[in-house]
């Protein structure tokens, strides 16, 4: 194609920058954008700074779609998916490293699309968050290796020869993600950040009014030297039917309309060819008070700071804020005084670089007008503005001056009242701005109803001190919504808030929210492998999975607590001899730890127990049996016990029994960043009958060398 030219910085036309894409390992622009929209400004779509009306940026025609996708799968693919995970989380670390050097220069173009520092810290360092806990997750979550194991060994054979595991694998193609034009930064990172943490290549393209910022963001990790060939690339422009170069391989992550979204769902692409979709969409969020939460409680305060918190962060401007306020019919009057009372000693509305600003406008004169429309039909539905205005609005310039701003994108905060809580109009209309309803509800049941009009949503939340009235209303709405907050006074300054997602939990929601789910930890990551049940020999599972299966070929020889991580194999065993349990061991393990349960003291009392025979041992006298049986106790590469896991008693012993063990080197993870990794051992306690008398897994930390 002839329509880009290679780049390492942004064309300059008449003074307007290109919107640079990034593909194939190389800066791209748009060659041939002449003056043809009568702009002279060189054509494509223009960016306006959002306060000012100033042209920032131009977005011009598209790269091809087609050689980003390939380039994601070869090169991009087989870059990134080789790289065990806690190197790839050593990546995002890094990542998160490199963009939190770079905010100050971010935070600048972030004011520019309408944003005040702290709506720039919501978008940048929120999604620097999302890298660093990823890459933290990753480390502490994950093995070190490229391939997950979903639940336990099933045994399908009665001798044990043959079984089945279920296991994750990264998708053989490329994380293709279409974001909204509110979070450039966090939008782009929450997706990238659990795919890059699977194993799969990225394609971001963002929308077209903040595409300069979130190309600034996709330049920092580039510069910073960390991200493997292809592992990420950017598509700025039209990417219109971006699903015809997609399959089964690619998973496909959009945030936007619901419209937008159902469009994709009919594609032959999700239909046909199977692939990966996941969607956030429309939500018209709600937030509940309860009824003991009067005026003068702390919930009321921490409701009505919510509540104007989430019509002015981002100018209103998220797919989380509260949309419905849902409160008591006897106060609600006591509840619009008080938003409006917040408003007034909160909110400063100006240019987000003029001091003491709180709240910028919105990120273009089109979305202001859109959502002037919407406020419009809410009127028109039956809606009265009890506060705030659609009339311009006098802000702050950056000079400090105090003026009407008509080239700006500027609305004052607007709340509505709706005499009829079940107007349709009001659970199904989004004016995507600082606009909020507020609806009076009869009784808990009724609040639940409202709520669930929203016909699903991402958040909502229930403030309430009330424990009855909370767990009747969070049980009602539970299934409407993907993530409920419960707000009182013991958590008003430590909460995160209704309108922030957290990357340890999920974000996502049923119906017209979209269906899907994004974050929620590792949860995320496995939306971009793929499970596959595996079966075959207990070998076959071993060399397939890393891990150890029981019934796969063991080596004996030297003590395996000799061996520092460098030689130190999966399958590696030691095998000890037997020790007798006497009756004065258990006397004595009884005085020394005081657990003197009457199944080890009291022979009449356990024999009429139905799972012993008599007097038996502590099953943590066996356990430190054990350790005395299989440990090494010279020093060497292990460095130490750190826990017990899946431990389980299966056969009782009683005094004269003999207790043996054996332990295997079952999985083997070098920690990236030590000079040690993790070794779990399978340790099987049997008796003289060999008969198993426990299982469990023992964790210790071994010297790489």
């Amino acid at each position: 194609m002839t329509l880009f030219q290679d780049t390492d910085r942004p064309v300059q036309t008449a003074d307007v920058p290109l919107v640079a894409s990034y593909v194939a390992g190389r800066w791209w622009t748009p060659r041939d954008l002449d003056a043809t929209d009568g702009s002279g400004r060189g054509g494509g779509t223009v960016l306006a700074d959002a306060a000012t009306g100033a042209p920032v940026a131009r977005v011009g025609a598209a790269p091809d779609v087609a050689a980003a996708v390939d380039h994601a799968r070869s090169t991009g693919h087989a870059a990134l998916a080789g790289l065990p995970f806690h190197r790839r989380a050593l990546v995002l670390k890094g990542l998160a490293q490199a963009l939190t050097a770079a905010k100050d220069d971010l935070y600048a173009l972030s004011a520019a699309t309408g944003a005040t520092p702290r709506d720039s810290m919501i978008d940048i360092d929120g999604g620097i968050g999302v890298l660093f806990t990823y890459g933290s997750k990753g480390r502490r979550e994950l093995p070190n290796t490229t391939t997950l194991i979903d639940g336990a060994h099933e045994n399908l054979s009665r001798d044990g020869s043959f079984g089945g595991r279920h296991l994750w694998r990264s998708l053989p193609g490329v994380a293709f993600q279409v974001n909204a034009f509110n979070f450039p930064v966090w939008g782009m990172l929450e997706k990238f950040a659990p795919a890059f943490l699977a194993g799969v290549p990225s394609i971001v393209k963002p929308a077209t009014p903040t595409a300069e910022l979130t190309e600034a963001a996709v330049r920092v990790m580039v510069d910073s030297g960390l991200l493997p060939d292809g592992a990420l690339q950017l598509i700025v422009g039209s990417a219109r039917g971006f699903l015809q170069h997609l399959d089964l391989r690619d998973a496909v992550g959009f945030t936007g309309s619901a419209d937008t979204g159902r469009m994709l769902r009919r594609d032959d692409a999700v239909i046909v060819r199977g692939v990966e979709l996941t969607c956030e969409a429309d939500s018209v969020n709600a937030a509940i008070l309860g009824p003991d939460a009067v005026g003068g409680t702390a919930e009321f305060d921490a409701f009505v700071a919510s509540v104007v918190t989430e019509m002015t962060a981002k100018a209103g401007q998220k797919c989380t804020a509260i949309r419905r306020v849902i409160v008591p019919a006897s106060v609600l009057d006591d509840v619009v005084e008080a938003v409006r009372a917040r408003i007034e000693a909160k909110v400063v509305l100006g240019d987000p670089r003029a001091e003491g600003v709180t709240m910028g406008p919105l990120v273009s004169v089109a979305q202001r007008d859109e959502v002037r429309a919407r406020v419009g039909d809410l009127v028109a539905a039956g809606g009265e503005i009890v506060v705030g205005s659609l009339d311009d609005p006098e802000v702050v310039g950056v000079d400090g001056v105090r003026r009407v701003m008509a080239e700006g994108a500027f609305l004052a905060p607007v709340l509505l009242r709706f005499a009829d809580a079940d107007t349709p109009a009001v659970h199904e209309v989004e004016a995507f701005g600082p606009v909020a309803s507020i609806l009076g509800y009869r009784d808990v049941a009724d609040a639940v109803r409202l709520a669930n009009l929203g016909g699903g949503s991402l958040v909502a939340t229930v403030c309430s001190a009330d424990p009855a009235f909370v767990a009747e209303a969070v049980e009602g709405i539970s299934p409407w919504h993907g993530r409920v907050l419960v707000l009182d006074g013991s958590v008003a300054r430590s909460s995160t808030g209704h309108g922030s997602p957290v990357p340890h939990l999920v974000h996502g929601g049923p119906g017209r929210a979209g269906g899907g789910t994004e974050l929620g930890g590792i949860r995320s990551v496995l939306h971009f492998m793929r499970r596959t049940a595996l079966q075959g020999s207990p070998d076959t599972l071993t060399r397939a999975t890393g891990e150890w299966h029981a019934g796969a070929t063991a080596t004996d020889g030297i003590h395996p607590f000799r061996k520092p991580l460098s030689q130190l194999r999966v399958g590696d065993r030691f095998a000890s001899q037997p020790r007798q349990v006497t009756l004065d061991d258990i006397e004595h393990f009884s005085s020394f730890t005081g657990d003197t349960f009457y199944a080890h003291m009291d022979e009449d009392a356990a024999v009429a127990n139905p799972f012993f025979p008599g007097r038996v041992a502590h099953g943590y006298l066996l356990v430190s049996f054990a350790a005395g049986l299989f440990v090494d106790p010279d020093p060497g590469p292990v460095l130490a016990n750190y826990g017990l896991e899946n431990l389980r008693f299966v056969t009782p012993v009683s005094p004269g029994d003999e207790v043996r063990v054996t332990l295997t080197a079952k999985a083997i993870s070098p920690r990236e960043s030590e000079e040690y990794g993790e070794v779990r051992w399978d340790a099987v306690l049997l008796n003289q009958r060999d008969e198993t008398v426990a299982t469990y897994d023992v964790l210790t930390l071994v010297a790489k060398s």
